[in-house]
Parts: C-alpha cells; sequence; structure tokens
C-alpha cells in the first residue's frame, strides 16, 4: 500500500521508527526474542491489580495520582534513597525519550557504544541530538578511555544490549566523575540478573554524583512488560527537569492498576530473588547447552545470551531462519559487526530444551 505523506511535517518523514522485537500470534510457539522474562509475576502484583478492578465501580473513572507517589515512595525505601530522587513513567522508553529532550539537546554531543540500545539513535533523531557512537573492543566490551573526549552526555546500557556484557561499578564512578558537566545515563533494564545486583547498580552512586540518571524497567525481572512501568533515580535537581518534561507530555503516565502492581511487586521481595535466581541458574545451564554445540557465548549479565555459533556451511542468519521455521524465535540483526550472532532469551528449562533439541537437528 502506498503512502501519501504529502500532509507529514519534514521531520516524521525523515524519522526512521525503532523496529520492536516480534510478538507472533503462532501457536505452539518458543518465543525467545524479546527478552520477557519466563514466569509470571508476583502472586501479590496480580491480586493488588485485581483489587483494584474489583474496587467501587467508580474508581476507574477518577484519573490516577499524577505523580505516582506511592510507588516512588516504596522505591525510594527499596533503593536506600529520598522521595525527590525517584521518577517513573509508561516504561523505561518513556523515561529515555524525556532524558534524551531534557539532557541531551546541546552543543556537544552525545557518546554512546556503536552496539548499544537501537532505539538511542532513534530518540536522537526525533529530538535533533547529535551523536558520536564509540566502537566497542574486538571482545564486546567498552573501553573508557575512548570517552574520555569532550561531550553533551554519555548513555550506556548496563549490562549491555544485545551483549549482556556487565561494566563494573568502578568504571561508572570513574566515567561520572570524568564529565562532571555532562549527564551520564546508565540504562539498567537488565541489572537485576547480575549476580550481586545490589552492588552491580549504579544507584548506589546516585548521592555522590549529581550528574548521574539510572533508569530501570518492571519488565524485565518483575515480569510486568504488558503494564509499560519504568523508573529513574537521580539527583533532585535532574529528576525536576524530569517532572517539568512529563507535564508538559502527559500528566497521567502511569494507570491506577499498574500502581497497584508495580508497588505490589516491589513489596514481594522474596518472589522476586527466587524467580531472579531461576532465571540467572537457568542461564548458566543454556550458555553450557550452546558451548556443547559449537557457540562462542559472551559473558552475560542480563536474562539474554548474545552467540555465535561456528558452523562450516551455514550463515547465522540461515540458523536464525531455520529455527524460525521450526517455530523457535530468536533475535538476529543484519548489522556488519553483529551479523555472526544469534541474541538468545533465556527461557524456561522446556524452552530452553527446545532450542537446544532444535539447533542439533539444524547444525
Amino acid at each position: 500500500m502506498s503512502i501519501d505523506t504529502r500532509l507529514w511535517s519534514n521531520k516524521i518523514r525523515k524519522l526512521t521508527p525503532y523496529v520492536a522485537g516480534e510478538q507472533p500470534k503462532a501457536e505452539d510457539l518458543c518465543k525467545l526474542n524479546t527478552n520477557e522474562n519466563p514466569f509470571a509475576p508476583s502472586p501479590k502484583a496480580v491480586a493488588a491489580m485485581q483489587a483494584v478492578l474489583l474496587e467501587d465501580g467508580q474508581v476507574l473513572r477518577l484519573y490516577p495520582e499524577p505523580e505516582s507517589d506511592e510507588l516512588c515512595r516504596v522505591l525510594a525505601d527499596y533503593h536506600g534513597l529520598r522521595r525527590e530522587q525517584v521518577f517513573v513513567g509508561n516504561g523505561s522508553d518513556e523515561i529515555l525519550a524525556f532524558i534524551f529532550a531534557c539532557f541531551f539537546t546541546k552543543e556537544r554531543p552525545l557518546l554512546m557504544p556503536d552496539v548499544s540500545y537501537s532505539f538511542y539513535p532513534v530518540y536522537a533523531q526525533t529530538f535533533g541530538v547529535d551523536v558520536h557512537t564509540i566502537a566497542l573492543k574486538d571482545d564486546f566490551s567498552i573501553d573508557l578511555d575512548d570517552y574520555r573526549i569532550p561531550c553533551g552526555g554519555v548513555i550506556l546500557p548496563n549490562p549491555n544490549a544485545p551483549t549482556g556484557i556487565l561494566l563494573p561499578i568502578e568504571n561508572i564512578r570513574k566515567l561520572a566523575s570524568e564529565h562532571p558537566s555532562s549527564v551520564i545515563v546508565i540504562d539498567e533494564a537488565y541489572i537485576d540478573y547480575a549476580d550481586e545486583v545490589k552492588s552491580a547498580s549504579a544507584i548506589s552512586l546516585i548521592d555522590e554524583f549529581d550528574n548521574l540518571i539510572v533508569t530501570q524497567t518492571f519488565s524485565k525481572s518483575r515480569s510486568l512488560a504488558g503494564l509499560r512501568v519504568g523508573a529513574a533515580f537521580a539527583n533532585p535537581n535532574l529528576i525536576t527537569a524530569l517532572s517539568i518534561y512529563k507535564n508538559s507530555f502527559n500528566s497521567y503516565p502511569l494507570d491506577r492498576v499498574a500502581q497497584a502492581g508495580a508497588v505490589a511487586s516491589i513489596l514481594d521481595d522474596a518472589y522476586f530473588e527466587q524467580k531472579r535466581q531461576e532465571v540467572i541458574a537457568l542461564r548458566g545451564d543454556l550458555v553450557e547447552s550452546l558451548k556443547g554445540l559449537g557457540f562462542e557465548v559472551l559473558p552475560s549479565a542480563a536474562n539474554f545470551l548474545f552467540a555465535k555459533p561456528s558452523h562450516d556451511t551455514l550463515s547465522t542468519k540461515e540458523i536464525f531462519d531455520a529455527l524460525r521455521a521450526s517455530k523457535v524465535i530468536v533475535r538476529h540483526w543484519d548489522k556488519p559487526r553483529i551479523k555472526d550472532h544469534l541474541r538468545i532469551t533465556v527461557g524456561t528449562a522446556e524452552q530452553n530444551a527446545r532450542l537446544i533439541a532444535t539447533l542439533k537437528e539444524i547444525l
């Protein structure tokens, strides 16, 4: 179908949108492509959301609390912060968009890795942010010496996506200290899958650096991707800027059901820790299975693996297509540095076993 763009603005004509991972509807699908949690959310979170819906029917007639104060207070208590150091939004993607608008539209370029979350360049194009990408090393790790240049900001996923490699907390401290006049954003969508999450998270540095923002999401480790809840942690001056932008864009980003579910999820720490550890164990088993098939697997602190098959006759794209034909969906990008790798979500034991059995047939 041809599209008539004559009524479009020049900006929208030029935008290249982000391509999300597929959400196919086929039956008997083994879906390992979008890093969703293989386990259900906390039963207490589900009960809290059901309670909202079962209340007097008048409750959904009213707007939700615009600043999500209870959720922000619970998050502040959980991370040992103050309420004014916490901001929440409609998924961490919305918060990242606000960050680009608030802090990165400057004369100097924004620094980011060349292999990173592919939404960042879309945000940059949307908000007119000049970007300077910095190549990862041959082993896909970040060399902080390459970031020792003047800039308008830095953004890094940690663990990185799609590689899964974790940057040590001391490296983040060094980065923030070397750019005191630039906002440093650490996107921790997958940080809960680090072995020692409390010591790995840059939230511990918030009081030390007024230029640091840490973003997290409820979509991965909290199993609430369908709710769209994200959070940011930073100096109150930066949080205030995000609130100003939010209230100029969407004053009520989180509905009543989402706020209730997110609060209950944070409070059910025992369930969270149990499922976190289960995914970490499944990740270790999957690494060994893939290596047994000749794959090179990068060290991962996330709920996915970045793996390179070593096969004499089949390309990675051919293996990806063969998996897809067998209804096993993983992620592949046809980009120069990463076209030989697959990103594979850690699934249940049954899903992982199906993946390995299918790969054995293909290979």
